[in-house]
């Protein structure tokens, strides 16, 4: 393939790249789909795992599975959702194979003390030196926090609060009703202030 269809491939939208892929087996176009999710799917996994050899795995799995069943995706869906679906329940699979626990890590969170389901805002990633120290030592006791959240509402915030998917996206990745989507979520939220009331004084 020349540099100009090269190009032009690139050019593509996820959706254009899946069905260019379905109608000619062009492994390039397969390559850039590749390229454009290993990383947040690698993000997503670990999270979810918190093991880097099970997400190495799982996402080789995925993209393995993204080449062979790559006739199933329809336009119906976005192909992000798709592949987080793949990616989701090939992680959940090997989460209650292993019967392992789960770990992420977050730098932070906006908690709230009501029952509204609000947004979850990470903070400015600008390095302080002068407070690096305070973070580490907050960070490993949210990360022993997270590891109390149920499973089932640890996955819907890693997709809303860290992969930032909406509501509707989040909906279709694990086939629930948007009203339960936000529901678990903020029970996860209530959950994690509780466990975290008293290092941010909420």
């Amino acid at each position: 393939m020349n540099g100009s269809e090269n190009k032009k491939l690139k050019d593509l939208t996820d959706e254009e790249l899946i069905l260019h892929f379905q109608k000619t087996d062009d492994i390039e176009a397969y390559n850039i789909l590749v390229a454009r999710y290993k990383d947040p799917l690698m993000n997503f996994i670990f999270k979810f795992l918190g093991n880097r050899d099970l997400c190495e795995d799982v996402l080789q799995e995925t993209f393995f599975r993204l080449y062979k069943n790559k006739n199933y995706y329809t336009t119906i869906a976005k192909f992000s959702t798709w592949i987080y679906t793949i990616a989701a329940n090939l992680a959940k699979t090997e989460l209650r194979k292993k019967n392992r626990r789960v770990f992420f890590s977050i730098q932070g969170t906006n908690l709230h003390g009501n029952d509204e389901v609000t947004e979850f805002e990470l903070p400015d990633e600008t390095y302080r030196p002068d407070e690096y120290a305070d973070s580490v030592i907050k960070n490993k006791i949210i990360l022993n926090a997270l590891k109390k959240v149920k499973p089932l509402y640890r996955e819907l915030i890693i997709l809303r609060d860290i992969q930032e998917l909406s509501y509707e996206e989040i909906a279709e990745v694990t086939g629930l009703n948007i009203g339960t989507v936000k529901s678990r979520i903020n029970r996860g939220r209530t959950r994690l202030q509780k466990l975290l009331k008293h290092i941010y004084h909420v």
